[in-house]
């Protein structure tokens, strides 16, 4: 079963309770893990790996508003590709950008919880992060190019951030321009 991830709108309406979750920013898991941390992180990587439409997930996009983020670390061009392993995928709990370097690349993002649109994010081709692993041990790890874009996405979701936040220009279907021409006016 699929978890349902929250969203900003659905349909033609804005979700305002979802959006107030998306837009809090998250706590730290208490290290060591207790059992809830642990449940936590256990039902953020099962919801991540039961989709075959995601990059990465972080706890708050599916209610949880710890400092939780799941991403895959390989086969990103193809996400059709279904997680066979846990070498496909990477869990950071409390992760922090310690380090940015190069110059801001553009790029157009979509995310789950902005459904049906697009926007032009400038993000840094080159980060550090210090994080927790998923037993609890101390990382620090880089992440250059597309895996750096991911990485700072998911990070952005834990401080209440979204792509709609980012200043770069935004593509919708046209279907849908009545609807996203009026929401975007608040924005």
């Amino acid at each position: 079963m699929v978890q349902q991830v929250l969203t900003l709108w659905n349909g033609e309406a804005i979700n305002e309770e979802e959006a107030r979750v998306l837009r809090t920013s998250c706590v730290d898991v208490p290290v060591p893990m207790d059992a809830g941390g642990k449940r936590d992180i256990e039902t953020l990587i099962a919801a991540f790996i039961s989709r075959d439409d995601a990059l990465g997930l972080a706890a708050p996009q599916i209610g949880i508003s710890k400092r939780i983020i799941v991403f895959r670390n390989k086969g990103f061009d193809d996400k059709s590709t279904r997680i066979k392993s846990e070498e496909d995928y990477e869990v950071m709990i409390n992760p922090r950008i310690t380090q940015s370097r190069g110059d801001l690349v553009y790029m157009a993002e979509g995310c789950l919880s902005c459904p049906d649109i697009q926007v032009e994010v400038g993000r840094f081709p080159e980060i550090k992060v210090r994080a927790f692993d998923i037993n609890g041990r101390k990382i620090n790890k880089r992440y250059d190019d597309f895996l750096a874009r991911i990485v700072q996405h998911e990070i952005d979701h834990l401080n209440g951030k979204l792509i709609v936040d980012h200043e770069g220009a935004l593509s919708y279907p046209k279907k849908r321009s009545a609807f996203f021409e009026k929401l975007f006016q608040h924005y």
